[in-house]
């Protein structure tokens, strides 16, 4: 019988986790976990947590006479995030909701907040970092260059939170990386298996 391992602590389940967003051109976070000032946090994201997307397309080359391919080439590959912040009434969220700078959502001396959204909104880059976290296992996601790219519906109604469920699309930086990993990097606790003695 064919033995194989099976090892609990090199999965993981996105229990926890968080995302910043940042100005344009700030360098990752150096270590997993909370970055430091200039990022500011999203606050309360959604139970439906991060959904990383790959989006690719590809074209087949198929010889004649052939009936598989012979050659694949990659001509699209996008990678995106998707995750519903639930702080709507912050300053960085309606920021990243509306594409406004977060310094025109500062209140006047009546404590209330304006900004009108504009009919020919410019390109909004920033970068973006999030964290996934399962205990003392983590994954780390840096976009150097990410812009929010579709926006759902928001519904207010007495059942249910009020959110921002957005896409954030990651573009190429000056290396041609769009998205860089980090990981907690584990070695399987589970023993291996004795020898099979021949009899």
């Amino acid at each position: 019988m064919v033995q194989i391992t099976r090892a609990a602590d090199l999965s993981m389940v996105g229990a926890n986790g968080g995302g910043w967003v940042a100005p344009l051109g700030t360098a990752g976070p150096t270590a997993l976990g909370t970055p430091p000032a200039p990022w500011t946090g999203l606050g309360a994201i959604s139970d439906d947590g991060l959904k990383y997307g790959v989006d690719e397309d590809h074209k087949e080359f198929q010889p004649w006479g052939v009936t598989s391919a012979f050659r694949t080439q990659i001509t699209k590959s996008v990678r995106t995030f998707g995750l519903t912040l639930w702080e709507t009434n912050s300053p960085i969220v309606k920021s990243i909701m509306f594409r406004v700078p977060v310094a025109d959502l500062a209140p006047g001396t009546d404590g209330t907040a304006r900004f009108a959204e504009t009919a020919s909104p410019s390109p909004d880059r920033r970068a973006w970092y999030f964290l996934v976290a399962d205990g003392d296992t983590m994954s780390g996601f840096y976009v150097p260059s990410g812009e929010v790219t579709d926006r759902s519906d928001v519904t207010y109604k007495s059942e249910e939170m009020a959110g921002y469920d957005i896409k954030v699309t990651a573009y190429p930086d000056s290396a041609n990386n769009t998205v860089y990993h980090t990981f907690t990097a584990k070695i399987s606790n589970v023993p291996k298996e004795p020898a099979t003695l021949k009899s």
